[in-house]
C-alpha cells in the first residue's frame, strides 16, 4: 500500500484528495499537512501531493526534493522560469520524481490536446480562461499550458504571431501574452474551473471548450496520478497526458 502526503491538506483541493485517496484500498494517507505546519511528517511517504497556493508551492517542492520524495504538484503557477528552477533542484537528486499538472480532469487534457493539434490550421488563437472569485493566480496554469502547446504548434508550422491591429487599449484590455497567444482570465464568484479556445480562420472559427463543474472532476486524475508516478523516469514531467496516451 502506497503511503501519500498531502500538503494543503485543509484547502478545498486538498480535503478532496485526502477523501479520495484515504478511500482507495491500495492507497494509505499517512500524513496532512497545510500552510504554517511542519513538513516532517511527510518523511517516509512515497508520493507527496500539493495542492496548496502559487506563494508558497517552490518552497514546499524544494524540501520535498532536497528529501528525496516523489511530488505530483497540482497547485498553479507555474510558468516555463519555475519548472526550470525545479530542474535545476532535481540535478542534485537524480531518483526524484517531479510530476507538474496543469489540470486533472481528462475532458481538460483533452480540450489541450484537440487545441494543440488545431493551432497550425487557424490564423488567430486566443484563449479564455474562467474560475471562481477565490483564485489566487492569474492565468491559470492550465490555460498557461494550453497557450504554450498552441504557440509551439504554430512555431512548428511556420506561422507568426496571429494578426492584431490593436493601436490603442487599456492596460490588460488585451490579456496577458503567452507564447504569442492572448490568454485572458475571468473571475467571478460561482464559476469553478472553465476554459475557452478561440480559433479563427478564412469564413470561419471554432470554439474548444471545458467545463469543470465540481472538484470530483480532478479525482480521477489525482488518483492517476499517484498511482502510476513511480512509472515516469526521474526527473520533471509536465502533464498527466504522458500517463493517458
Amino acid at each position: 500500500m502506497a503511503k501519500v502526503g498531502v500538503v494543503g491538506a485543509r484547502g478545498r483541493m486538498g480535503r478532496e484528495v485526502v477523501r479520495v485517496v484515504g478511500e482507495a484500498e491500495d492507497l494509505d494517507v499517512v500524513a496532512e499537512v497545510d500552510q504554517g505546519d511542519d513538513l516532517d511528517p511527510l518523511t517516509g511517504c512515497d508520493v507527496v501531493v500539493d495542492f496548496t497556493h502559487p506563494g508558497v508551492v517552490m518552497e514546499n517542492l524544494r524540501w520535498c526534493i532536497d528529501h528525496d520524495l516523489d511530488v505530483v504538484v497540482g497547485t498553479s503557477g507555474f510558468g516555463h522560469d519555475r519548472l526550470d528552477e525545479v530542474r535545476g533542484w532535481l540535478t542534485d537528486h537524480p531518483d526524484v520524481r517531479v510530476l507538474v499538472v496543469p489540470n486533472f480532469s481528462v475532458g481538460a487534457i483533452l480540450m489541450m490536446r484537440f487545441a494543440e493539434q488545431a493551432a497550425r490550421f487557424f490564423e488567430s488563437a486566443e484563449v479564455i480562461e474562467l474560475h471562481h472569485a477565490g483564485k489566487a493566480d492569474a492565468p491559470s496554469g492550465t490555460a498557461l499550458r494550453t497557450a504554450s502547446l498552441i504557440g509551439a504548434a504554430r512555431t512548428a508550422a511556420g506561422l507568426g504571431a496571429p494578426p492584431d491591429a490593436t493601436a490603442s487599449s487599456r492596460p490588460g484590455a488585451r490579456g496577458a501574452i503567452v507564447d504569442d497567444v492572448h490568454v485572458h482570465s475571468i473571475r467571478v464568484a460561482g464559476l469553478v474551473a472553465h476554459q475557452e479556445v478561440l480559433f479563427g480562420g478564412n469564413g470561419e472559427t471554432l470554439t474548444i471548450r471545458h467545463d469543470s463543474l465540481d472538484r470530483v472532476s480532478f479525482m480521477p486524475g489525482v488518483l492517476l496520478a499517484v498511482r502510476r508516478i513511480g512509472a515516469l523516469p526521474p526527473g520533471l514531467t509536465v502533464g498527466l497526458e504522458v500517463l493517458l496516451f
